[in-house]
């Protein structure tokens, strides 16, 4: 059977490189993230000649990849933040950064907020950085009666909140998007798509479950200023039964139980992990796709697996993926003690 032709397209300004750069391609590798880190752009480049010129860094590049013969998937621009060339044989390295990270969103900041919606505060820092708001819509409802971003990035402020609420912040293509993690739709609430792998799809696998992290409940404190007591929020699970507390004290019950819910939620799709390559790579697969996969051991194939990080890169080899999967789980209601 004949092997398919892994196929790109990288443009400058416009401009396609591609015909100049496949001679010299030793790889090509985008590396896709759910969290606050940028999507990454590495290309190896070989300059055994000594022809090729230092590109400039702040240059912006587009690339598709896929198959030849086959439409291409677009992944976006990036921005060249690193050159380095090596030898000897002479390599080139560039290596860039999602376009949309604007380097102000990691400038520190001092404010308060005060009776905002979480909806509202996104919105007031995606304006700021001429960018377009992105917000699950019950996340977006939820109401903060007051946080202090001190001596804080923009970046690192949404940062803390996404993980409070249990959230993808990310910011792609102009967007700044705020979403819950795993929710198996777009913003606009059309349903996304679930891959199905089977095992002949791949060549390595490795699955990994531990108990150390397996936690029946979380346990969260707040203020009640009224009465002046430290009181308590579980979510998933009984009283002193293998119960993870969180540090921090909460100003509200509402605060505390989000962070408990949201921690539960990240304990349960971090009891079971697998990382995936497959040999025939698939560049559709991205961050928060919820994946199938069979041909397995029946607990692996009886999991619902979600996209953490995935892995696309062109070289000799042809193309292949790299996934980073955890399990897709809903957290349980909470109780306050």
């Amino acid at each position: 059977m004949r092997q398919p032709t892994p196929d790109f397209v990288v443009t400058l300004d416009g401009k396609n490189l591609s015909s100049k750069l496949a001679p010299r391609l030793i790889s090509l590798t985008i590396n896709e993230c759910r969290s606050d880190e940028a999507d990454m752009l590495d290309i190896v480049l070989n300059d055994s000649d000594g022809q090729l010129a230092l590109p400039s860094r702040g240059a912006v590049l587009a690339v598709s990849m896929g198959w030849a013969g086959q439409p291409l998937v677009d992944k976006g621009t990036f921005t060249v933040d690193e050159v380095e060339h090596s030898g000897s044989p002479d390599i080139l390295t560039l290596r860039a950064r999602s376009a949309s990270m604007t380097k102000n969103m990691g400038t520190r900041q001092e404010k308060s907020w005060h009776g905002q919606t979480l909806g509202g505060i996104v919105k007031a820092i995606a304006g700021k950085h001429s960018l377009k708001p992105v917000i699950g819509d019950q996340l977006g409802k939820i109401v903060i009666p007051h946080i202090d971003q001190t001596h804080e990035s923009d970046m690192a402020f949404l940062t803390r909140l996404a993980k409070r609420y249990d959230a993808v912040m990310t910011v792609k293509e102009g967007n700044l998007l705020f979403m819950p993690i795993g929710q198996g739709e777009t913003a606009s609430g059309k349903k996304l798509p679930v891959i199905s792998i089977t095992r002949k799809d791949g060549d390595q696998h490795r699955y990994h479950v531990a108990d150390r992290e397996n936690y029946e409940g979380v346990r969260a404190y707040w203020h009640n200023g009224k009465k002046g007591k430290r009181k308590e929020v579980i979510v998933g699970g009984e009283v002193n039964r293998n119960t993870k507390t969180l540090p921090e004290t909460y100003a509200t019950e509402a605060e505390a139980k989000a962070a408990a819910t949201s921690e539960y939620k990240r304990v349960k799709r971090g009891q079971a992990v697998m990382g995936y390559t497959l040999a025939l790579g698939r560049p559709e697969i991205r961050p928060e796709l919820q994946v199938s996969v069979s041909g397995f051991k029946p607990e692996i194939d009886g999991t619902t697996w979600l996209v953490q990080r995935a892995s696309h890169t062109i070289s000799d080899g042809g193309l292949s993926t790299s996934l980073e999967l955890e399990t897709s789980e809903a957290a349980d209601q909470g109780k306050t003690k």
